[in-house]
């Protein structure tokens, strides 16, 4: 790994923990069909592409679906050609979405370009009340007010960036389930594969990859949590939740900015908030990077079903998210049919609750 490593030490567009080898490990852990192509020069690996393939040769990029950040790994200089890598590794298409906007051997196959908001973090020398107040004026005012309410009628508000307690990992998985049904959202923690990575990666401690738990709290109740990898560099934002009896404090606002002050005090310079239009993700951003979304394929008929399959569906979901006047009612339609399952799930909830 230590090769795979260097790549992303040699490039800063490949410092996302989600390009690290600890992650595709992870997925390999839990999902069948995992595999890692190997570029080489004169014997030396200098590029790595983590992918998922099926029985029938189709291939997409590991963790599809929960990975924020895609692309082949390489050393500077290095490129390569798509259908040649395609017919190596035995695929006869590629799919992916998240995938770094530099890696131009893909250029072609891509068909779209997408934001994906990040937040750079610079350290500050004083606490979390002065950073706020310097980095998001418009946010400190509202924001420290309601973390002085939430002091005085819950309990004094206390922030663990590095929460080693696997019981709120679960809290927050059980917060961000229920989160998912009432907004209609397809449930990923229903999915025992899931939990188990979510879990698995918590306890990894690598320089290149490290699962980050950070929580708030109010006393001692947990008010909202936070999880996602790290690197040595950049942090992204993955999973969070809060308990919704207090959405009133924004606690998940607060979250994410304590977070950010947080990852700057522990090395991180960069916060990836993954792509997809959030209003959360206008206020913190200071920048934008670019993200790509398509299918890279050589001639063969399983190639050609698959696209035919997949496209259309992609498309009608980036539709609907690219105009307001159709995500809108889209969005209500789904808070509606998750309200409409909340209630039996939340009486298994109260009663699976430690």
């Amino acid at each position: 790994m230590g090769a795979w490593h260097r790549a992303m030490d040699e490039s800063p567009e490949y410092a996302n923990p989600f390009l690290a080898p600890e992650f595709a490990l992870g997925i390999g852990r839990h999902r069948g069909g995992a595999r890692v192509a190997v570029l080489h020069e004169a014997g030396q690996p200098v590029g790595f592409l983590p992918y998922e393939r099926t029985a029938l040769g189709t291939g997409r990029a590991i963790g599809l679906g929960l990975s924020d950040c895609q692309a082949l790994v390489h050393r500077p200089g290095v490129s390569w050609d798509v259908r040649e890598l395609l017919r190596a590794c035995g695929l006869s298409i590629f799919e992916f979405d998240h995938l770094v906007a530099e890696q131009r051997p893909f250029a072609g196959h891509m068909t779209g370009l997408f934001a994906s908001p990040v937040i750079d973090v610079e350290p500050g020398d004083g606490g979390y009340a002065q950073w706020l107040r310097g980095a998001y004026p418009g946010l400190a005012r509202t924001t420290l007010k309601k973390e002085r309410r939430i002091g005085r009628d819950v309990g004094e508000v206390r922030f663990v960036f590095d929460e080693r307690d696997p019981r709120m990992l679960r809290r927050l998985m059980r917060w961000k389930s229920a989160q998912y049904r009432r907004t209609g959202r397809m449930d990923r923690f229903a999915r025992p594969w899931i939990v188990d990575l979510t879990e698995h990666l918590f306890r990894v401690r690598e320089e290149h990859f490290t699962g980050v738990l950070s929580v708030l709290y109010a006393g001692d109740r947990p008010v909202a949590a936070h999880f996602g990898p790290r690197s040595s560099t950049v942090l992204a934002a993955w999973f969070t939740a809060y308990d919704p009896d207090l959405h009133y404090y924004s606690p998940g606002l607060m979250m994410h900015l304590r977070t950010t002050e947080a990852a700057g005090r522990h090395g991180v310079t960069l916060v990836d908030l993954g792509r997809g239009d959030k209003e959360y993700k206008d206020w913190l951003k200071t920048r934008e990077l670019r993200v790509g979304e398509g299918f890279a394929t050589r001639p063969h008929p399983v190639a050609a079903a698959h696209r035919l399959w997949r496209r259309p569906v992609r498309g009608l979901r980036n539709t609907v998210l690219a105009h307001p006047r159709l995500r809108a009612p889209a969005d209500r339609l789904l808070r509606t049919a998750g309200t409409l399952r909340t209630p039996r799930h939340g009486r298994a909830e109260r009663r699976t609750a430690p």
